[in-house]
């Protein structure tokens, strides 16, 4: 991790050692391959310098239950859609699970979490039931929105959830203003937003920033950099090699790490979490990850060499955390088990998606409008 906190000059001794980590960083010139931009460097590549506290294997083996349930039902997701039983674009984060995974455990009941249209992962990381994700994909009336919301705006407020959003960027400032309430009333939640390597260029994105860092909100920017913005590669777009230096420029601490295992990305988040929740304003995380499958079902990937994403599944979030549980001792019969557990939970999931009925055709015209009797009552 190379993090800096240049809004906090005369600050605390750790933001002094903060200061000093982010100047070091900046006379050695950065990586000499840059993985912001690199799209065949593997995340494990990224300039993570970071003290990354080994978790409880227990808490290893649940978050590899959770990655395995979102790959299985992406996997099914993408199943469904050549099938034809899904309308419209459906968009998986096959080789993202940690990210979403590590930083969902790192934060609080009562947080808050935003994302893009590829947010499935989110959604199930931060608690969403399989079966009643499946059938919002799928337009059936047990889904979370009763089938309104489909693929890319995934929500659930119970969760946590406080939506995805199909315009790139879109819910960035909405997660502000999710922090930015926690603030003024006083609570202890954290607001955390999600979003890809392609958003950093929208206006809105450097309008938060600012505002963010000026407000000190307590809120994490978390960039799950896959390297490709839809079918470009980012390094034809972006005029900066390393990303996670961009938002200093707004006073803003930043870090770039391996958005593919697991335990750096919950300290990571973890360290953000406690400086949110301190006063010491948002934190711009940058995850270093791959995206394995297209841009969005039926995507021919003729952007990218097979051997790149051949290389890139050497290092994938479920190869990494698999290999830690081995290492920690976990059999491979206890992991064969949780496989087929989890294999048999998505299979039920998708049973009970495609037995849903359909929304009733008078559902079109519910939730739009403000039911005037119920709120009065």
């Amino acid at each position: 991790m190379k993090l800096a906190d240049n809004a906090t000059r005369s600050g605390t001794a750790e933001d002094l050692a903060i200061q000093s980590n982010s100047e070091a960083a900046e006379e050695s010139g950065g990586l000499a391959t840059p993985a912001s931009i690199t799209t065949d460097i593997l995340p494990s590549d990224s300039a993570t310098d970071l003290e990354v506290p080994a978790l409880p294997t227990e808490s290893l083996l649940e978050m590899y239950r959770k990655a395995l349930a979102i790959r299985l039902m992406e996997e099914a997701l993408l199943a469904a859609a050549e099938e034809g039983q899904i309308g419209g674009a459906m968009h998986t984060a096959i080789g993202h699970e940690a990210n979403a995974v590590g930083a969902a455990y790192a934060l609080q009941q009562g947080d808050y979490v935003t994302c893009t249209y590829r947010g499935h992962h989110h959604g199930l990381a931060w608690g969403m039931d399989p079966g009643r994700a499946i059938a919002e994909v799928m337009g059936r009336s047990d889904g979370f929105a009763k089938g309104k919301g489909g693929s890319m705006h995934f929500v659930s407020p119970e969760s946590g959830m406080m939506g995805a959003n199909g315009i790139v960027a879109a819910q960035v400032p909405h997660a502000a203003g999710l922090a930015l309430a926690s603030q003024l009333r006083g609570e202890d939640r954290v607001a955390i937003t999600f979003f890809g390597d392609g958003a950093l260029f929208q206006g809105v994105m450097h309008e938060t920033f600012n505002i963010a860092a000026k407000w000190k909100l307590p809120l994490i920017f978390y960039c799950e950099n896959n390297r490709y913005s839809e079918m470009t590669p980012i390094w034809r777009t972006s005029s900066i090699e390393d990303i996670f230096l961009f938002p200093r420029a707004y006073g803003m601490a930043t870090m770039q790490i391996d958005g593919n295992d697991v335990e750096i990305v919950h300290a990571a988040v973890s360290r953000a979490a406690e400086r949110a929740r301190s006063g010491s304003g948002p934190t711009f995380i940058e995850g270093i990850t791959y995206r394995l499958a297209g841009h969005m079902a039926g995507d021919l990937e003729t952007y990218r060499p097979p051997e790149e994403v051949e290389k890139q599944k050497a290092y994938e979030p479920l190869v990494v955390l698999r290999s830690k549980l081995l290492k920690r001792g976990v059999g491979e019969t206890a992991i064969a088990g949780i496989d087929r557990e989890v294999d048999d939970m998505i299979d039920e999931a998708v049973a009970f998606a495609e037995k849903s009925p359909w929304p009733d055709a008078a559902e079109t015209y519910r939730d739009v409008f403000v039911d005037s009797a119920a709120s009065n009552a």
